[in-house]
């Protein structure tokens, strides 16, 4: 199991939460802001992606500074 997998299977709880909630967020965001349907799910998809995206860079870089310690 590599070290990244460890860490979310410790924190298994909490972290698997996020992934429903970014989704959630981004398609009530877009969904505030857009109208049409096709629209909606267009920019919550690419919303998620990005916050995703964001959250594992955030991960990798605490990760990486973990090691040191």
């Amino acid at each position: 199991m590599t070290p990244v997998m460890t860490l979310l299977a410790v924190e298994g709880t909490t972290s698997w939460y996020l992934i429903p909630l970014a989704g959630a967020i981004s398609l009530v965001y877009s969904a505030s802001r857009f109208e049409m349907t096709d629209r909606v799910l267009r920019r919550a998809g690419r919303l998620f992606v990005t916050i995703v995206g964001f959250m594992l860079l955030v991960l990798a870089v605490l990760w990486g500074l973990s090691i040191a310690l």
